[in-house]
């Protein structure tokens, strides 16, 4: 079996398989004339390419992966009908209950850094045995808890461990999937953790009116224990590591510590006197490139001492255009967080809805998420093929960006119509048809703003899409502290009035990248190899 190419680099040509960010695309005249072809380091030659499988396999690690977001979403919401139950039977307060939620947010949000670099050196299917091992745990540790601080305690384990799929779900889907087919898929797979907040109230409330809220959570450990084993007998690991940029960084430097180990032990039994009239120093050793060699990869053993995610994440971060669409990122999520908590609030407090009517009525927002996440998602590849095409078969994740402008149009003003519809108490089903176009452009955007992050950090996708999890989750946190005060001094039509103008804000900065990312990215890839190579 041929072995990767990306393996015989040296440091800087590592780095250098950056900037070639659409390889899949070439021009006739280079195929056909003597120029080698260009692949960038996610097209590196590798064993069973994951790529290459069939539409049935795909399509199956596909299903698995949405179905363990979905737990990872239901989560989230699930507890909410049962917290009047939980409050009266463990004698907490209403301040333990909004810690137990507003910690597995923080920490399912911020823990996938974790994953994620384990993930990039030891393979997703390990991670994903882990942490969904650790969230049955946890969860059967609620079911049986009897105080409020192990509950609290188990919520946090919960969110450590359903927070692995949100990161390297969105990176097996880049593992199998090539960038012109991702927007679609990944409109696909969002749509499942979406679907948890409108039906996590619906679950919850049926489970704890008709058992307790118990049942809430060995409903969870049911639903994970399939998960876990659809992943053990059925899932295939998608991780290469030919394709891992932190992979081959962390390779690097284990083979340059070997290398000047062995040069260090040349050294001492070399005579100081000249040989053939030249004299080796240690400066001649250490000025020779370092080439990893195909072998180097089976030679060298890593382990999780090696895992150091906070390298790559601020890698990530240090991007300019990555940090505009991770605050960008950040701030639409909250919203989503906000509009669902404050929603089942407003319900119960005016409108007198149960547990079980109010998550009928957040159906709502489930049919608006799912359905903008999914046609977002085929809008956005068709974009990114239609430029594609005009640009001479040359293509750039940027491009990606042009299709978040329809929804744009008709988002800040459906946001302020839900406002002033549950500002004025106007009747629910007014609420219903407000809230599905509110919440279908907030998916029909994340849509191709992951696809982009993915796109645009070729070989470091799960690290991308885990740090967009970190910002989602720290946002959210805020959202989850801030809404219900700011709910109750200005109300629904102030508060997301506001919301509006901050979804004007988030769009001016996805418009921002779409027109400068691409001289930003590249300035930035251009800065990394040049400190890659003086080292």
């Amino acid at each position: 079996m041929a072995q990767s190419q990306s393996t015989n680099l040296s440091p800087i040509e590592v780095q250098n398989v950056e900037s070639h960010t659409d390889p899949q695309m070439h021009s006739p005249s280079s195929t056909l004339s003597n120029e080698p072809i260009k692949l960038d380091i996610e097209h590196a030659v590798v064993e069973d390419d994951p790529r290459m499988w069939s539409n049935t396999k795909k399509t199956a690690v596909l299903f698995i992966i949405s179905g363990a977001s979905m737990f990872a979403g239901l989560a989230t919401n699930i507890q909410n009908p049962a917290n009047a139950q939980i409050e009266q039977q463990l004698h907490a307060s209403s301040g333990d209950i909004s810690l137990s939620l507003s910690l597995f947010i923080l920490v399912q949000g911020n823990f996938p850094i974790i994953w994620s670099a384990i993930s990039e050196i030891k393979g997703r299917k390990l991670v994903y045995l882990l942490s969904i091992g650790l969230f049955v745990i946890g969860s059967a540790i609620v079911a049986v808890s009897r105080t409020i601080g192990l509950v609290i305690g188990m919520r946090i384990v919960q969110g450590v461990g359903s927070s692995a799929v949100w990161a390297i779900g969105a990176a097996t889907l880049a593992d199998i999937y090539e960038p012109h087919q991702r927007g679609t898929m990944m409109g696909v797979y969002y749509s499942a953790p979406l679907l948890g907040p409108s039906l996590g109230p619906i679950f919850g409330g049926a489970l704890t009116q008709g058992l307790s809220w118990r049942a809430v959570f060995w409903f969870l450990v049911i639903w994970g224990g399939i998960i876990f084993a659809a992943f053990l007998f059925l899932f295939k690991d998608t991780f290469r590591k030919e394709r891992s940029v932190t992979y081959q960084n962390v390779l690097i430097l284990r083979l340059q510590e070997q290398q000047s180990s062995e040069a260090k032990d040349e050294l001492r039994n070399i005579s100081k006197s000249e040989m053939g009239g030249e004299q080796t120093t240690a400066k001649d050793i250490e000025a020779q490139p370092t080439v990893i060699p195909a072998s180097a990869i089976k030679d060298v053993k890593l382990s999780m001492v090696d895992v150091n995610p906070f390298p790559p994440y601020l890698s990530i971060v240090s991007r300019k255009n990555n940090l505009v669409m991770l605050v960008a990122s950040g701030l639409t999520f909250a919203f989503s967080f906000s509009i669902t908590y404050t929603c089942a609030r407003t319900l119960s407090m005016y409108y007198d809805y149960d547990a079980l009517k109010t998550g009928l009525v957040l159906l709502a927002y489930g049919i608006g998420c799912v359905t903008g996440s999914i046609l977002g998602g085929r809008w956005s590849d068709r974009t990114l093929a239609r430029l594609t095409a005009a640009n001479g078969g040359v293509s750039f994740p940027e491009m990606r960006l042009e299709s978040t402008k329809i929804a744009m149009l008709w988002s800040p003003l459906s946001v302020i119509g839900y406002a002033w519809v549950c500002q004025e108490r106007v009747n629910v089903a007014a609420v219903c048809v407000m809230l599905v176009p509110s919440l279908d452009s907030y998916p029909w955007i994340y849509a191709s703003t992951l696809a982009y992050l993915v796109d645009a950090n070729i070989g470091r996708s799960s690290m991308a899409v885990a740090t967009n999890s970190s910002f989602r989750g720290l946002f959210a946190f805020v959202a989850a502290e801030i809404a219900v005060p700011l709910q109750n001094a200005i109300g629904d039509g102030g508060l997301y009035t506001l919301w509006a103008g901050l979804i004007v804000i988030v769009e001016c900065m996805i418009l921002l990248v779409l027109y400068k990312g691409r001289n930003w990215r590249e300035a930035s890839i251009e800065r990394e190899k040049r400190k890659l190579g003086a080292m």
